[in-house]
């Protein structure tokens, strides 16, 4: 695939690409499919490193010094030249090294130095032997055991060297990240911009939280879903909550939040109903890569754009918004922010302790719990499955992954899963 092909292309000519079928894209299609015509943001600003989760290095950052910046002690100690040790295990203890306070004097043959972890190795001291390894008395050392010459000596550079790349443009920042950097001694670096992602639901089932829903209508938990799930990414969030099923308003905000944000994210009116109209709307203003996914749950789901904007429309039904977020959206997110790191969900194989009923055709995510019995790790299911039913993301704290050509699971069996952590 390349980047010529357009979705105007596609959607005038579908058998110009081979697996290309917008009534049921397979997952790992989609997702090929989608990054082909992702642009990531490109706009750059430089911001303190305390405010850096969650963002993603615009450059290649070079280490301005050594790590350690010098050779110290790793662990409590005694430090001396091992050649002291030919004519005998006694050494007379002439000095004390401790973290942050290093010493100008040299160590002399027939001498030690007591040194703490983290203490700078002074001249002349070659070795350091750990405190428990010989016997002190008298402002003397004898040796229970005789180590190799420079052990439990950490040597500067050892971990970093300077002007190494320690991490590359692209990187996405964790609080591993944020702590690598800030050793290095940056209070500021330089980041992509932050992703501007505007978002709302569609429905006039749905009625907004803290309001009172009359018979026929449900609260809207889509848009508290979507929120915190954007903002664990650390991006900007234009928030337009709940649009009506009316096909003006809806191409309207659509236009509009087209204008403002690099992504649009909406949750209903992407099925086959009379009133879902936002594949009708999408088609007019804009471009439709595909609107059916062969996933379970979350099939009614559309990937397209409104100029240069992206566009994800995601099912109404609330476990399949969150699916499908997790499964395509996310990663999605992530390269448009300039992560250029692709680390993919592992899969675990563990066992599954009772049946889950499948049909071949489509990838199933069954919303699972990961449990320890008598050392083993296992797995069973949430309980009922069904679309809507929210409370099995609550529960679950895995994915079971269920391959497209795989039926029935018996009690058992060895099954995929995926730690939910890891989408956070």
């Amino acid at each position: 695939m390349t980047k010529k092909i357009t979705l105007k292309d596609l959607s005038n000519e579908p058998g110009c690409l081979a697996e290309y079928d917008p009534n049921s894209m397979n997952i790992n299609s989609a997702k090929k499919m989608i990054n082909s015509f992702l642009e990531p943001i490109k706009k750059t600003e430089s911001i303190k490193l305390i405010d850096s989760i969650n963002r993603v290095l615009a450059i290649d950052l070079i280490s301005p010094i050594n790590v350690p910046n010098y050779d110290n002690s790793a662990m409590d100690g005694f430090g001396f030249k091992i050649s002291s040790l030919k004519n005998t295990k006694t050494l007379n203890v002439k000095n004390k090294v401790l973290a942050g306070k290093p010493i100008g004097s040299k160590i002399k043959d027939g001498e030690a130095i007591q040194i703490m972890t983290g203490g700078k190795i002074p001249k002349g001291v070659d070795t350091v032997i750990p405190i428990e390894l010989v016997k002190y008395k008298n402002n003397q050392i004898t040796f229970i055991e005789i180590p190799k010459i420079r052990a439990n000596i950490r040597k500067a550079g050892e971990d970093i060297r300077k002007k190494d790349i320690v991490l590359k443009k692209g990187t996405l920042i964790y609080p591993p990240e944020l702590g690598l950097i800030a050793s290095l001694g940056f209070s500021k670096i330089k980041v992509f911009k932050k992703l501007k992602v505007g978002f709302f639901s569609t429905g006039d089932e749905i009625v907004k939280a803290g309001r009172k829903i009359k018979s026929g209508q449900v609260y809207d938990s889509n848009h508290f879903t979507i929120h915190s799930m954007l903002s664990r990414l650390n991006i900007e969030c234009i928030d337009l909550a709940i649009i009506p099923d009316n096909k003006k308003i809806i191409k309207n905000n659509l236009q509009k939040l087209a204008k403002k944000v690099d992504v649009i994210i909406t949750t209903g009116g992407v099925s086959i109903g009379e009133a879902d109209y936002m594949k009708e709307v999408l088609k007019e203003i804009g471009e439709v890569l595909f609107w059916k996914l062969s996933i379970k749950p979350g099939r009614p789901m559309a990937y397209g754009k409104i100029k240069k904007t992206d566009f994800f429309g995601l099912p109404g039904n609330p476990v399949s918004a969150m699916v499908t977020f997790y499964q395509i959206v996310q990663n999605a997110l992530k390269f448009k922010m300039g992560s250029k790191v692709d680390n993919p969900i592992p899969l675990l194989r563990v066992e599954c302790v009772e049946s889950i009923f499948k049909k071949p055709g489509r990838i199933e995510f069954q919303r699972g719990i990961l449990f320890e019995s008598n050392g083993v790790w296992k797995v069973k299911t949430t309980g009922k499955q069904g679309s809507g039913i929210l409370s099995s993301m609550s529960k679950a704290n895995c994915f079971i992954v269920i391959s497209a050509d795989k039926g029935k699971i018996k009690p058992g069996e060895i099954v995929n899963i995926q730690l939910m952590e890891s989408f956070i």
